[in-house]
């Protein structure tokens, strides 16, 4: 089993068909020791329970044998009380279990939850280039949930059951021998069934938690890109594609409740109709004079007490059918591996951080695309306080270099330097704290704009977070909004413009005060006025420190130390404006482009 958890899994396994083993429950053991005060005390309220019911089949025997057939009020009297005492501490031990198996069920659910999160939360972009989000959620919330339902609840009951199941066997055996030998020969009937319906119904659910998973994915994207459903009149559209994957969820989840309601169908059936015969032969047993009242109607408590258990225990095996199904889908996001790998010994930056950059040899395809070199050979040197300017057309490759700086993706060849230090042996944290990003699509989180801008350092006081904004050009849209700084946002900023959402962005990048700065056309969604704004604080920002800048638009970038022009994944360009325009070639092409139309007053 061990190997099995230790066991790296890619993206591409999440879809693998599920292993059909129950024993996979027995994963969830870690989460468990945390409290094993919690889970003895409620073994212990569970055994006391259990044993109070089969105390109270002992107790109707003498109530009835004592009671009433010996016509003596004052033992009825006592009997009676008697059952009383067990009756109330049945109550209180029942009362103890369901509170403490519900508390570890709610507890264990919330420590996966972070767990699942804490560790997806760290896999590379990579992943995510082949996993789908919703798929992730459905697995984060829908999973988690039927597994507080087993820990919390149907494995409580399937203990209970297993000590009633149990120990109102043996007391079967103790109350009539051979009523009992009746009861044993139905054993086998029901056990058959339990196996063959509990495993189609393992397989349904594992099947019914994907076509949920589809569900939710396409909701996610849908609602995101409202916008854009309504803006091309989508609705129809969409209003079928959903359907379509809600009515496969029903089906599949219909064939589930089918196989499930049949096992408990054939198992109330078996049992019952048993129970039924055994009480005929008992009620002869007792004209006979073979078998007492009381150990007749004593056999009959624990026949209920052991059928219902049995009944429980058909039921619940649905339920841990489920949850092992769902433990599964939930360890193989857990076993995920990311791509960037922590070294053993992380090399640690020397200070001060100088901020110097060098490819060499770089070359790499997205895991979604491997077959197309994003970039190929790419070699590049970035001096300490360097301003450089990174253009070409779309799809160069020019958004992947960042990429690759920031460490989301290693190259396949090649190597990547930071001061000196391959990306490879430094600590990904240490590299990123060290790097400041503006890119092409500012994202903005549903929250204030306090907690917008201070993303780019948490510990960053309210102060320095309106310097950051005023430097940004944002405090002067801020203080206007209706609670100013305080004010929501919306769903990724859904109620700023494009240009106040980059100005945040930009906030957040002169609030992190990086020494490396990458800029992703931060300025292209700016109107004139609050470009010139922003572009004087990039101005300031950028001073003493490594600038990396992607622009379409050459004017900003005309007053770089260095233009690198990138065409099909390679550098095919190096120097100044002035020497670029002279070589001829993409860069000369593009100048002629952007700066002709602008003297023909295009």
């Amino acid at each position: 089993m061990k190997e099995i958890e230790n066991q790296e899994m890619s993206a591409n396994d999440l879809g693998a068909p599920p292993r059909r083993d129950i024993r996979l429950l027995r994963r969830l053991g870690k989460f468990l020791r945390p409290y094993r005060a919690q889970v003895s005390a409620a073994l212990l309220a569970l055994t006391i329970a259990a044993i109070t019911v089969l105390a109270v089949g002992e107790g109707i025997r003498r109530l009835v044998d004592d009671g009433f057939s010996a016509g003596n009020a004052t033992l009825l009297d006592d009997a009676l009380l008697v059952l009383l005492v067990f009756i109330i501490f049945l109550a209180g031990a029942t009362y103890s279990r369901f509170y403490l198996v519900s508390w570890i069920g709610e507890r264990v659910v919330a420590d996966i939850r972070k767990a699942v999160f804490d560790h997806v939360i760290n896999l590379n972009p990579g992943f995510y280039e082949t996993t789908r989000v919703g798929e992730v959620m459905s697995r984060l919330t829908t999973d988690t949930t039927l597994l507080q339902t087993v820990v919390g609840t149907s494995a409580s009951m399937a203990l209970r059951n297993i000590l009633l199941f149990f120990g109102g066997s043996i007391m079967l055996v103790v109350t009539s021998p051979k009523l009992s030998g009746l009861a044993i020969l139905v054993v086998p009937f029901v056990l058959v069934p339990i196996i063959i319906f509990g495993r189609q119904v393992r397989r349904l659910s594992r099947t019914s938690q994907d076509r949920i998973a589809d569900v939710g994915s396409y909701v996610d994207e849908s609602i995101a890109h409202i916008r854009t459903v309504q803006a091309f009149v989508h609705e129809s559209v969409d209003r079928q594609r959903f359907a379509s994957r809600a009515e496969e969820a029903f089906t599949t989840a219909v064939s589930r409740i089918k196989a499930r309601a049949l096992l408990t169908a054939v198992v109330i059936m078996l049992v019952f109709g048993a129970v039924g015969l055994i009480l005929w032969i008992g009620g002869h047993a007792v004209i006979e004079g073979s078998l007492t009242a009381g150990e007749l109607s004593a056999f009959i408590f624990y026949a209920v007490v052991v059928a219902g258990s049995m009944g429980a225990i058909s039921e619940v095996v649905g339920d841990l059918q489920r949850a092992a199904g769902a433990t599964e889908r939930l360890f193989e996001l857990l076993q995920m591996s990311s791509e960037i790998k922590m070294p053993v010994n992380p090399v640690k930056l020397s200070q001060p951080v100088e901020g110097r950059i060098e490819l060499d040899g770089t070359t790499f395809s997205y895991p979604s695309r491997p077959d197309h070199l994003a970039v190929k050979d790419l070699s590049l040197v970035v001096s300490p306080g360097e301003h450089v300017a990174i253009v070409g057309p779309s799809g160069a490759g020019k958004t992947t270099i960042f990429q690759l700086l920031l460490r989301f993706y290693d190259p396949q060849k090649g190597i990547i330097k930071f001061d000196h230090i391959n990306l490879k042996d430094m600590d990904p944290s240490d590299l990123r704290n060290q790097i400041g990003i503006v890119p092409q699509e500012p994202v903005i989180f549903s929250s204030d704009a306090w907690e917008n801008i201070r993303y780019g350092r948490p510990d960053a006081t309210n102060d320095e977070v309106r310097a950051a904004a005023e430097a940004a050009a944002a405090s002067e849209f801020l203080d206007y909004l209706p609670q100013g700084y305080d004010t929501f946002l919306g769903e990724k900023g859904v109620r700023l413009s494009g240009g106040q959402r980059q100005r945040i962005a930009i906030a957040r990048a002169v609030l992190r005060d990086p020494k490396l700065l990458l800029l992703d056309e931060a300025t292209s969604a700016l109107d004139a006025e609050s470009e010139r704004l922003v572009q004087n604080a990039l101005d300031r920002l950028m001073k003493d420190r490594t600038t990396l800048v992607i622009a379409h638009r050459l004017a900003t970038v005309i007053a770089a130390d260095k233009i690198v022009v990138i065409d099909d994944g390679s550098i095919v360009g190096t120097g100044t404006h002035d020497e670029l325009i002279s070589q001829g070639g993409v860069y000369s092409r593009l100048a002629a482009l952007q700066f002709g139309r602008k003297e023909e007053g295009l």
